[in-house]
C-alpha cells in the first residue's frame, strides 16, 4: 500500500469553464413573458409568476408586500384553506414571495398533475378577494410582529440604514406599526387588478419542461387571461439619500450594539461589479475574511461580521454589518475603518488573493447543481438588464484581477468618512 503524502497539499485544478443553461424564449399573445429551462429526469417543475411592483406610494408604504402575501387567502370560489387543500391534494407546493423590485408566485408540481394544479394558480392571479376577516388577521399578526422585531438592535439598524442610503423609496422606507391599520381591501383590490395581470408578468419555468408542460401552461394562461385594466405604473421614485452620515439610536441597558456602516452604490449593470465582488470578498464577503480574521478571530468583539453588496432595480449599496459588545463598539468601528484604509494602501498578498478566487469560483460553480439552480442565475442577468455575458466577464474577472486592480478600486470606491454609520444600542 502507498503511504499517503500529508505534508504536499493537493493540486488545485481551475474553474475553465462556466456551462450555463440558455432558455427557450416566447412571449404570448397577452404580453406574458415565457422562459424555459428544459433539464433534469424528474418529473417536477418549477413555474414562476414574476410581477414587477407598483410604484412605490410613502403613504402606503405596505401595499405591494400585504398584497402578495394576501394573495391565497381566497378567490370568489375558493377559501384559503381550499386553495392549500387544492394544492396538498396533489403534493405541489404554492409559494408567494416579496422582494424590492419584484413579487412573485411560485408553483413546485410535478408534470403529471399540471392540469389540476395550474387551474388553482390561474384563479389566485386573476380572482383573489382579500376577505376582511383575513385582512385583519394579518394586519393583527403582522403588526404585532413588527413590534417584537422594533426591539431588536440589528433589525432597527438595518431599517436606518436603510432608510439614510435610499430615503424615501421602496428600498429606503420600512413600515411602522400604525401602517398596517391604514391598509384596506379596496386600495389592494385596485392594486391587484393594475399590478398582476399579463402585460406585467414573467414566466419562468425550470425542470422537465417538455412540449407537454409549455402547452399546460401556455393554454392555461394565454386563451383567455387577458389585460383588463391599464398596468399600473411600476417605475419607482430617485433615491435620494439622507445628508447625515452617522445615526445613533441609544438603547439603555443594551450588552451589544449593532453596527451598520456603508454607502449607495453601483448596480449589477456597472462594469465595476464583478469587480467590486471580488474586492467585497477579501475585506468581508466569506468566513475567512479581513474582518472576520481581525474582529472575531483576532479581538474578539463579535460572533460574526461581514460585508456586502446589494444591487436592485434601480438603486444598489454596499455595507458592513455586526453586532458587538457594547463596551468595544468605538473601537470595532476603528478596526473597520483600519481594514478599510489598508486595502486602499497595500497590495493584497497573492496566497490571499489566490484563495479568494478559488473560493469564488467555487462558490459559482457549486451554485449551479440544478436546472433551477440555472433559472436563477438568468433571473439575476435578465432583470439587471444584462446578457449571458456577464457571467463569462465575472469569471474572467475573478481569474484575472490584480493586486493593484483591486487597491485602485478601494481608492475609488472606499471613502470611511463618507459611509453612513449606523449604531444601535450603546456606543
Amino acid at each position: 500500500m502507498t503511504e499517503l503524502d500529508r505534508k504536499t497539499p493537493p493540486q488545485f485544478n481551475g474553474v475553465e469553464n462556466i456551462n450555463l443553461i440558455h432558455p427557450e424564449r416566447q412571449t404570448l399573445v397577452n404580453g406574458t413573458k415565457l422562459f424555459v429551462f428544459n433539464s433534469g429526469e424528474q418529473d417536477l417543475v418549477r413555474i414562476e409568476f414574476i410581477f414587477s411592483n407598483l410604484r412605490f406610494d410613502p403613504a402606503k408604504p405596505l401595499m405591494n408586500v400585504a398584497v402578495n402575501t394576501l394573495l391565497n387567502d381566497g378567490t370568489t370560489t375558493m377559501t384559503a384553506a381550499q386553495i392549500a387543500d387544492k394544492i396538498d391534494f396533489y403534493g405541489a407546493f404554492l409559494q408567494f414571495d416579496y422582494g424590492y423590485d419584484n413579487s412573485q408566485v411560485t408553483l413546485y408540481t410535478l408534470t403529471k398533475h399540471l392540469n389540476a394544479t395550474l387551474p388553482v394558480v390561474k384563479e389566485v392571479l386573476t380572482d383573489s378577494i382579500f376577505p376582511e376577516k383575513e385582512l385583519a388577521t394579518y394586519k393583527r399578526n403582522q403588526q404585532q410582529k413588527l413590534q417584537v422585531s422594533l426591539q431588536k438592535n440589528d433589525f432597527v439598524a438595518r431599517r436606518l440604514f436603510n432608510e439614510a442610503v435610499f430615503g424615501d423609496t421602496i428600498y429606503g422606507k420600512a413600515a411602522q406599526p400604525e401602517d398596517f391599520q391604514s391598509l384596506n381591501r379596496e386600495d389592494m383590490l385596485q392594486h391587484f387588478k393594475q399590478m398582476y395581470q399579463p402585460a406585467n408578468c414573467t414566466i419562468v419555468i425550470a425542470g422537465k419542461a417538455g412540449a407537454e408542460v409549455i402547452a399546460a401552461v401556455t393554454n392555461t394562461f394565454e386563451d383567455d387571461w387577458n389585460n383588463t385594466t391599464a398596468k399600473g405604473d411600476t417605475n419607482q421614485p430617485e433615491v435620494k439619500s439622507a445628508e447625515e452620515r452617522f445615526i445613533y439610536k441609544e438603547k439603555a441597558g443594551a450588552l451589544q450594539s449593532a453596527i451598520r456602516i456603508g454607502t449607495p452604490f453601483v448596480k449589477r449593470s456597472h462594469p465595476d461589479f464583478p469587480a467590486l465582488q471580488v474586492l467585497n470578498t477579501v475585506l468581508g464577503g466569506y468566513f475567512g475574511s479581513r474582518l472576520m480574521s481581525n474582529i472575531r478571530e483576532d479581538k474578539g468583539y463579535t460572533y460574526g461580521i461581514g460585508s456586502g453588496m446589494a444591487s436592485f432595480k434601480n438603486a444598489g449599496s454596499f455595507f458592513i454589518a455586526s453586532e458587538v459588545g457594547a463596551d468595544v463598539c468605538k473601537a470595532a468601528l476603528t478596526e473597520v475603518e483600519k481594514e478599510i484604509n489598508q486595502l486602499k494602501a497595500d497590495l493584497i498578498p497573492d496566497e490571499e488573493l489566490s484563495l479568494v478566487r478559488n473560493f469564488m469560483l467555487g462558490s459559482l460553480l457549486g451554485s449551479l447543481e440544478n436546472v433551477m439552480s440555472h433559472a436563477d442565475k438568468f433571473k439575476n442577468i435578465y432583470f439587471s438588464g444584462l446578457g449571458y455575458d456577464y457571467y463569462e466577464r465575472y469569471a474572467e474577472t475573478v481569474k484575472n484581477i490584480t493586486a493593484q486592480d483591486l487597491k485602485a478600486l478601494a481608492n475609488k470606491y472606499y471613502d470611511f468618512d463618507n459611509f453612513y454609520k449606523v449604531v444601535v444600542g450603546k456606543y
